[in-house]
């Protein structure tokens, strides 16, 4: 089983498989808080803009560990609702409903620690990159794509270190290119593809994304 050593070395070698193709005004959105550390990686290497797609997994009452759905914010939050999961549960679109108001919340409270009043970084007729430290079974980032294509973004590419290949499969309609570092024939926990799994913390993000605010000034150095 292919393991990396942690969401920085992970994010090095997806910024290196990146490297290799040349993007179109390129924007990196990382999945907080894990995704953060390798989108930052990404970014470097690219000489693009840092930002966030906030985006809060729906857990069914009682067992918040199965996700039935997603939720993205913006000007029209998405909602994207695993129907298998949701009737099994049996959750009306009013339970969904409610359940995504709270996640709503948290994204909003979220958002203002890691970006103050920063605003998102506009992605029309540009190359939205989102960038996550991996994916099970791509309900989360399945919300994150529905709501960057809104956006209209003139090229939406996919890059994390691992996932299976089947939930790839599934994700690709939603896509233009998807990049991925490894595939797994038998997919565990993303924890379980990194030797260090450790959780990123609200300080730790924060930090990051202040590192990120310098990249164009220092790219423009460096021509």
């Amino acid at each position: 089983m292919d393991r990396f050593k942690d969401r920085v070395a992970a994010g090095q070698a997806l910024a290196k498989a990146l490297s290799q193709e040349e993007y179109a005004d390129p924007v990196v959105l990382a999945l907080p808080r894990g995704g953060v550390p390798l989108g930052l990686e990404v970014a470097r290497a690219l000489c693009a803009p840092l930002d966030l797609v906030m985006v809060r997994k729906i857990g069914v009452p009682h067992q918040p560990e199965l996700a039935v759905a997603a939720v993205v914010n913006g000007a029209h939050p998405e909602l994207v609702v695993n129907e298998a999961i949701a009737a099994h549960a049996g959750l009306s679109r009013q339970d969904l409903d409610r359940l995504a108001e709270k996640q709503l919340k948290e994204i909003k409270r979220r958002r203002a620690i890691y970006l103050a009043s920063r605003a998102s970084t506009p992605l029309e007729g540009r190359t939205a990159i989102i960038v996550d430290d991996g994916i099970a079974t791509g309900a989360t980032v399945r919300a994150a794509l529905k709501a960057i294509r809104r956006q209209k973004p003139l090229r939406l590419v996919l890059a994390v270190p691992v996932a299976p290949a089947d939930t790839l499969s599934e994700l690709r309609s939603d896509v233009d290119e998807i990049v991925c570092l490894s595939m797994p024939p038998v997919f565990y926990a993303i924890g379980a593809h990194y030797a260090d799994f450790s959780q990123v913390p609200d300080d730790e993000v924060v930090r990051l994304l202040a590192e990120a605010a310098d990249i164009p000034s220092n790219c423009d150095n460096q021509r």
